[in-house]
């Protein structure tokens, strides 16, 4: 994208041209979602062409329209050329009405129905160059992107002008970034904390009028993952590109572009908390889905060696006592973790692959990534990391009866190891290969575009009762989080339902680790605790443990606010699971109320509440309808499963 530079002449004229043409009146153009709920405006800093666009936006509740979001800059500037300010409004064009159904394979919903208004602003820069504002307005949300219509050579992008401004009395929760994106959100009702921070950002207006939640989407092979930064302006969150240090310095930080192009989406999800929670707009506006078939891509159930047993992959007796918990509880899959290649103690990794098979399981196997952008040396190192040595594995795999692969430690999100995502799930997808990828970006709508992707790490998960003593004390707040942040934008494999120890104690009770397996969505659900963790637990919770689905079709906030409590209901066909977890340290008294189930129909309820301690579990079986309210008590740190089967 090579572009002819102008003399300050031709730039003076450029813009009295542009003044001209519009009457120095500043455009303004307002797009509204379906339902009325949300409304976006864009605006300019001022009365001519010289300025700075911007957008507002508007939630309406039942009494009146509130500005949820003063402003978000917008703008892109190349090596050469600049895309925020001076911008000429050429003209908007008449909104559209986008309706879309889709089908998922995974995730919290199967089927997906959304509709939006659509409208594409056209600008040229002080050059001429085109550069469009594309603006949805969706009735959970808002999206938008940038683009270049014109073909055009290849170009550096230097700096993305995308900035939310967040009033203070805002509260929000934050995460700060890392490349592994495992860190704790924290709450604050101001910017006063100045930092890299990790999508997705929450927030909640300062009149309680709606939350907000700001991600990115249908990132591709032509840009590289941004992240919020708010160092220059505390009160400004600004989008910024990977730093030189990651991925150990490899790959370059700043994305090349080529015309024409379209930047991932700026997602903002908006409503009621419940909105917040059931809203699948990332995947909305993702690509579609790429693979002719499907069928081969089965969520499930896995059983997983690594939280108990650190090395456990390299003993033959471990890996088929896991097997074996695979079988007896009915689990799809048993996971093969690193050192897998070290396998010893009676049998290597051909046995016990042969085992895992003759006990009607599913291996899947863990890969490092490979190459330097990773410092960890455990082996095998390099089967994912060229096209050559995937199809070579995956080949091998296949003969072997292996399902899928975990690839681990990407370390960055630079626009080279985009592409490297990329290529694993596509050499994936034509061998019938799972995917899975741990120490890994946050999900971005991939699943949508590569159903073979089943989950993401991407969450300080149960596996930090390995890492450090504070995660005993962080979880109990850090569950009831996770929900309403890294949950909402895509599956997240935090290996919970864990009742023993590893080498840091829980402090959450028997319930709320039971309803972990509820709360959290992952098409890969790795069950983590040994074998006796679950074979001695009370039979309801086993037959619970045994039927839990690991996809949905649909799911509801019942109740919850982060880090205090959550109450989740999710749908599998006609049957409805139930979870709920308490972040405090006292004692609540919680009433479910059944209304969210169809009129005219009776479920068998089993209810598996906190016992008389943390490590006791209580069960209750009873006919419940829409108007039941049950009263259950949770304990400290506790938690609550039920079960809701429909009676005929």
């Amino acid at each position: 994208m090579v572009f002819k530079r102008l003399s300050i002449r031709q730039v003076l004229l450029a813009i009295i041209l542009c003044i001209l043409g519009h009457s120095g009146y500043a455009q303004r153009v307002e797009l509204t979602s379906p339902n009325d709920k949300i409304k976006v405006s864009l605006f300019n800093t001022q009365e001519d062409a010289k300025g700075e666009w911007f957008l507002k936006v508007f939630y309406n509740t039942e009494i009146e329209q509130v500005e949820i979001i003063p402003q978000i800059e917008l703008g892109l500037v190349l090596e050469d050329q600049d895309f925020a300010s001076g911008l000429c409004f050429i003209k908007a064009e008449k909104p559209k009405l986008i309706q879309e159904n889709y089908t998922m394979v995974l995730g919290k919903s199967h089927k997906r129905e959304n509709e939006a208004n659509e409208v594409h602003v056209h600008f040229k820069n002080l050059q001429g160059i085109k550069f469009d504002l594309i603006l949805r307005a969706y009735n959970d949300g808002l999206a938008f992107s940038y683009a270049f219509p014109e073909k055009s050579d290849r170009q550096v992008v230097t700096e993305e002008k995308t900035a939310y401004t967040i009033p203070d009395s805002t509260v929000r929760w934050l995460q700060k970034f890392n490349p592994a994106n495992e860190g704790y959100y924290r709450k604050s009702n101001y910017a006063e904390a100045q930092n890299d921070w990790a999508y997705p950002a929450l927030f909640h207006t300062p009149d309680t009028t709606a939350w907000f939640l700001i991600h990115e989407a249908n990132l591709m092979r032509n840009y590289a993952g941004t992240k919020l930064n708010n160092t220059a302006d505390a009160r400004k969150y600004a989008l910024s590109f990977p730093d030189d240090w990651n991925g150990r310095g490899q790959g370059e930080r700043l994305p090349k572009i080529t015309g024409p192009w379209q930047s991932p989406w700026r997602v903002i999800i908006i409503g009621a908390l419940e909105d917040i929670v059931a809203s699948t707009l990332v995947e909305d506006v993702s690509k579609p889905n790429v693979l002719k078939n499907t069928e081969w891509i089965k969520p499930g159930l896995v059983s997983w060696n690594y939280w108990s047993s650190n090395h456990g992959t390299k003993d033959y007796q471990v890996v088929t006592r896991f097997g074996d918990l695979a079988a007896t509880m009915g689990w799809r899959y048993t996971l093969l973790d690193w050192e897998w290649d070290a396998m010893g103690n009676g049998g290597n990794l051909e046995d016990a692959l042969k085992y895992i098979h003759s006990k009607g399981v599913t291996p899947l196997m863990w890969y490092n990534s490979g190459g330097d952008h990773t410092w960890v040396g455990a082996t095998p190192k390099d089967r994912m990391l060229t096209h050559k040595n995937r199809v070579a594995e995956f080949s091998k795999l296949k003969k072997l009866g292996v399902a899928g692969v975990k690839v681990d430690f990407f370390e960055s999100e630079k626009q080279d190891m985009i592409n490297y995502y990329l290529d694993i799930l596509e050499d994936a997808a034509a061998f019938e290969m799972l995917v899975y990828f741990h120490g890994s970006l946050v999900p971005r709508g991939w699943a949508r575009t590569y159903p073979n992707l089943m989950t993401y790490e991407a969450v300080r998960g149960a596996e930090w009762y390995n890492n450090v003593p504070d995660f005993t004390f962080e979880a109990p707040v850090h569950n009831t989080i996770l929900p309403f942040t890294r949950n909402v934008v895509g599956s997240m494999d935090y290996t919970p339902v864990t009742f023993t120890n590893s080498q840091h104690p829980h402090l959450t009770s028997y319930g709320h680790e039971l309803a972990l397996g509820i709360v959290f969505e992952s098409a890969l659900q790795h069950m983590a605790d040994r074998p006796d963790g679950y074979l001695e637990l009370p039979d309801a919770a086993k037959v619970l443990l045994r039927n839990l689905p690991a996809s949905w079709d649909a799911v509801q906030l019942l109740s919850g606010y982060p880090g205090k409590d959550v109450v989740l209901a999710r749908r599998a066909q006609n049957n409805w699971y139930i979870g709920g977890i308490n972040a405090e340290d006292r004692e609540k008294k919680y009433k479910l109320s059944f209304s969210f189930i169809p009129q005219n129909a009776s479920y068998q309820l089993t209810l598996i509440s906190d016992g008389e301690h943390d490590k006791k579990l209580k069960t209750e079986h009873r006919v419940v309808d829409a108007s039941t309210e049950i009263d259950i008590r949770m304990l400290r740190r506790g938690g609550f499963s039920a079960y809701l089967e429909k009676v005929d």
